[in-house]
């Protein structure tokens, strides 16, 4: 995409512009820090149940009798759709006594039971709180969903479960090799979040190049609208529509290289393009004023409510929100827009891959019970149903028909369409989790945004902490295939 500037200036593009307009020189201030798993321990008893006799309809040789401990993450999904496939389970295995809990503090609620050796069968691994994958995958914490994958499908017996799924999800659960992991189970559309119709009263269309972000958020401002908003205090979710700009101006092999913890990765002059720009956002007062200190439901509230216009966040803000956001609010979700001309990548390109990870644990009881419980949540029932109850696509690969989508799910569902194989795929946030969220988002990227540090300060800082983990003999290192 052409830019206006570019046009104007002869031949300079939004990368010089960036360099001579936007406000440096604020000084950094010392970083924060948060808990982080440390997944450790091998006491406690290795147990298992006895497996039941493997038939056509019990593939996974379930003993239909066995206990079966099932912990859901309390979050923007919430836990219907969890609780629609235990009913399932326990009509399919009526003897078997079900414990099925939910709550938002993972980590600080499973990491002791992880250390003890006594573990759920299955978990929902997500949220705040979320134990770091990298580090269950590393300390060998994690069954290997394969037999699971390779398992007949619940609809057609025809299909393995992996025959199912959408494309991608079985690979975001491998790590090192071919066992898998986790399985995730929405498919989330990351990207800038907004209301058509507070954009139709602006008389303005969602913006495809950045200096028409930047004239519309100007013109919002006269109208008292801030452009933008942000979780202050998770400032990670920035990466949502970060990482989809830093690949889209410098290709997919700029994310690749972030990922792989490869040395100077930060310092590409695509990443440095893009801090600019959306450092541009404070300098220019487009803001929020308040944001740093708003939590992800608070700026998700003030955006619902009209405060600001873009939000960088995923699909689950459909039902997170839903409480809140006006039926009249035409939610929709836009792709990063262009830098300039000489973008790698064209307009459209996003990110979207599985989300809500589901682990079962290795020193489970009963892991044979959790991916039964999984394979059932694979199902199209189970699927039509999180559709329904969440606003969401999950990893099955259908799902939707009959079903009358919301109007983000109809948004997320076209931009895929439009981005077609300009599908972005970080891994940052579960290969690494501490040094996604608690370094590049809150000691970097929160700063950065807060206007505490310039884009130069924050690019040298995440590269320091990059290079730590990369270094770190203590953490298992991944690589793109």
């Amino acid at each position: 995409m052409g830019s206006t500037s570019a046009q104007n200036n002869e031949g300079l593009g939004r990368r010089d512009l960036i360099k001579r307009s936007a406000a440096l020189g604020l000084i950094a201030v010392p970083t924060m820090s948060f808990l982080s798993a440390c997944a450790s321990g091998d006491s406690g008893s290795d147990d298992k149940v006895e497996k039941g006799e493997k038939t056509d309809k019990n593939p996974l040789a379930v003993n239909g009798s066995a206990p079966l401990e099932i912990v859901i993450f309390d979050g923007g999904f919430g836990t219907k759709y969890a609780e629609e496939a235990r009913d399932v389970y326990k009509k399919t295995y009526p003897e078997a006594q079900i414990k099925f809990s939910a709550t938002q503090k993972i980590q600080s609620v499973l990491q002791p039971r992880f250390n003890g050796g006594t573990p759920p069968d299955l978990i929902d691994n997500s949220g705040a709180q979320q134990m770091d994958m990298g580090v269950l995958v590393g300390k060998k914490q994690l069954t290997d969903l394969t037999p699971l994958l390779d398992a007949p499908s619940v609809d057609d017996p025809a299909k393995t479960v992996r025959d199912t799924l959408r494309p991608g999800i079985v690979e975001m659960g491998q790590f090192d090799g071919d066992p898998v992991w986790i399985m995730y189970y929405a498919y989330t559309v990351y990207g800038v979040w907004y209301s058509q119709t507070a954009l139709d009263k602006l008389d303005a269309t969602y913006p495809e190049t950045w200096d028409d972000m930047l004239a519309l958020c100007a013109k919002a401002k006269k109208k008292g609208i801030a452009g933008w908003t942000y979780p202050g205090k998770h400032p990670y979710y920035i990466p949502f529509s970060l990482y989809p700009f830093i690949g889209k101006i410098g290709g997919v092999e700029v994310l690749n290289a972030i990922d792989n913890l490869e040395p100077k990765a930060w310092e590409h002059p695509a990443v440095k393009a893009a801090f600019e720009a959306y450092y541009e956002l404070f300098a220019k007062g487009y803001i929020l004023k308040g944001t740093p200190g708003l939590d992800h439901r608070g700026s998700q509230g003030a955006w619902a409510r009209g405060k600001a216009l873009f939000i960088p966040n995923g699909s689950w803000v459909e039902n997170e929100e839903a409480a809140i956001i006006p039926k009249d609010f035409k939610l929709s979700v836009g792709a990063p827009s262009s830098l300039d001309s000489s973008d790698k990548l064209p307009f459209g390109t996003i990110w979207a891959s599985g989300g809500e990870p589901f682990i079962v644990p290795a020193k489970a009881k009963n892991p044979a019970g959790g991916m039964e419980q999984l394979r059932i949540m694979l199902s199209e029932a189970s699927s039509k149903s999180f559709t329904t109850n969440t606003k969401s696509l999950s990893a099955f690969n259908g799902g939707t028909d009959g079903i009358e989508l919301s109007d983000g799910l109809k948004s997320g569902v076209a931009a895929l369409e439009k981005a077609g194989t300009n599908v972005v795929n970080p891994r940052m946030q579960d290969w690494y989790v501490k040094l996604q969220k608690e370094q590049i988002g809150v000691a970097a990227l929160g700063e950065m945004m807060a206007g505490r540090a310039t884009p130069a300060e924050t690019i040298k800082k995440i590269q320091a902490f990059a290079d730590a983990a990369a270094k770190d003999q203590s953490i298992k290192h991944f690589r793109h295939q």
